[in-house]
């Protein structure tokens, strides 16, 4: 891939992505895929004004050796130097950017049920913080591919074509090149892309709509309560401070937070979900009383199982995402196998953790109040595709009436 491409796409991480200002420290996750843009992505934090740019670096090959020797409890405790790194976040309010590029079968073959526990261990520690920095930090998710990725979506190509034809649909899909592979100029595009999304908003939130009603031919049936006063939010969004960060390129959903407990019916899905490594495929899920009582699947059922039962929140809805399906990500025709992408070809529901900041004036309130709002906590916000080409999706009002938002897949308005 061409550096000046390589290179716009930086500056739009650093520049949207993360929002990066003068004086700010900035941490990057980061895998060994692509070590010379991660680079870029420092260079432009520096221009844009970084005071300090951290790098962590992660392997996946290493990460699967550790759960295969360590013993549960060793991999499940948070050393004394890694609570650090989370006290120096909460004290110095980092940007935080996370390229992605792991291979979706990398953990495939491990003792899953070990990881899950230590990782619920794990996360007694690191949660207080996260919770504690909710809503305070600017961050972002984006992707480079990586050799075994982009060998799971082109599995019939070389390895170094597939990485390049992986570059070319995460650029196309994130506004940095068109079809043709013409560079545009994908700041100006976010700021459109941006508009568009607040525009689509007030029309939902206008309406004043207090459940969705979900259908579709493959048997999807659910009705999902929202919490009252809550808003439909999209692209960009703003921390407690007021900074505007777009958390997510690519990105095309609407989104809100569903009424923890406020559920019922049987959603399936429509592409197979990536989770701690492995592929989730051709399931279903039935709530009642808003959790999920009964799961199914093809592939990996087991693992499926284990997700909704980690804690107490993982069985509840966190979030009702409206992508249309001609999205660009849905139109490219491809399987990325990577939630980043494939959330947005297609309309999602989340397990787990719900967003705050989709409740009007949300930091008006305390933490006990958004829950008993209905705002879900949970270690977990796992996002599954159910958009097909006939899901309706039809808004129930606060006055009762009922206003159509998708038809045949796509905005009805």
């Amino acid at each position: 891939m061409k550096k000046t491409v390589l290179r716009s796409y930086a500056k739009l991480i650093a520049r949207r992505g993360g929002n990066i200002k003068k004086g700010e420290d900035v941490i990057i996750n980061a895998a060994l895929d692509q070590p010379e843009f991660v680079c870029m992505v420092v260079e432009e934090c520096y221009r844009a004004g970084a005071a300090k740019v951290i790098v962590e670096w992660s392997y996946l090959p290493k990460s699967k050796l550790d759960i295969r020797h360590m013993s549960q409890k060793r991999l499940g405790t948070v050393e004394a130097f890694e609570e650090a790194k989370l006290k120096y976040r909460l004290e110095k309010n980092p940007a935080m950017i996370h390229l992605i590029s792991d291979d979706p079968d990398g953990l495939k073959g491990v003792n899953m049920k070990k990881y899950g526990a230590a990782m619920a261990e794990k996360m007694k520690v690191i949660k207080p913080y996260r919770d504690a920095m909710d809503n305070k930090n600017k961050w972002s998710i984006a992707a480079v591919p990586g050799e075994g990725w982009a060998k799971k979506v082109f599995p019939n190509l070389r390895k170094c074509q597939a990485v390049e034809k992986l570059w070319e649909a995460i650029l196309y899909t994130s506004r940095v090149i068109d079809k043709d592979g013409n560079l545009l100029d994908p700041i100006a595009e976010w700021d459109k892309h941006n508009n568009s999304f607040l525009e689509k908003g007030k029309v939902l939130n206008d309406k004043k709509i207090k459940a969705l009603h979900y259908t579709s031919s493959n048997g999807t049936d659910l009705r999902v309560g929202l919490i009252d006063g809550s808003q439909f939010v999209g692209g960009g969004e703003h921390t407690l401070g007021g900074e505007y960060f777009n958390p997510n390129i690519p990105t095309e959903e609407l989104f809100t937070t569903p009424r923890a407990g406020d559920a019922e019916g049987i959603v399936y899905s429509a592409m197979p979900l990536s989770w701690r490594g492995q592929i989730i495929d051709n399931f279903s899920v039935r709530f009642e009383g808003g959790r999920a009582v009964e799961v199914h699947a093809e592939q990996n059922e087991d693992l499926l199982r284990q997700m909704v039962s980690i804690d107490e929140g993982a069985a509840r809805l966190g979030e009702c995402a409206l992508v249309p399906f001609t999205s660009p990500i849905r139109q490219s025709g491809i399987m990325f196998y990577n939630t980043l992408f494939d959330e947005n070809a297609s309309c999602h529901l989340a397990l787990g953790r719900g967003y705050s900041n989709c409740v009007k004036d949300y930091d008006k309130y305390t933490p006990t109040e958004l829950a008993e709002m209905g705002v879900n906590d949970s270690s977990i916000h796992v996002d599954f595709m159910i958009g097909s080409d006939d899901l309706k999706v039809v808004g129930i009002c606060e006055d009762g009436s009922k206003f159509e938002i998708f038809r045949d897949g796509n905005w009805a308005f």
